[in-house]
């Protein structure tokens, strides 16, 4: 049985979010996402930077996985950039069968 989960990655131009966002969904990679602006600290080549960044957060399922972080690496303008995801535990029913509809 598939897993829910939910994919993380951060962007600093809103254009490279919202082109992310928008692959993901017209290829029912994902069933939704959320856009939130952050305030990021963290170490590059040995220098501590700060940044604001773009967090987006898509619901989606775990055999989607390689096909969406192989998307977002074509679009990404990061170097290295994160893409990582956790497991949707306890969720309503209805909200993983929303997922399943909605994605391929």
């Amino acid at each position: 049985m598939d897993k829910y989960i939910i994919i993380t990655t951060l962007c600093d131009k809103e254009e490279i979010a919202n082109r992310i966002t928008d692959t993901l969904l017209e290829k029912r990679l994902v069933a939704g996402s959320q856009l939130s602006k952050v305030r990021s600290k963290y170490w590059w080549n040995n220098e501590l930077e700060e940044c604001d960044e773009y967090k987006l957060e898509f619901r989606t399922k775990e055999s989607l996985f390689a096909e969406i972080e192989s998307e977002i690496k074509k679009i990404h303008d990061y170097e290295t950039a994160e893409i990582s995801y956790s497991e949707i535990k306890g969720a309503s029913k209805d909200f993983l069968d929303w997922i399943d509809e909605e994605t391929k």
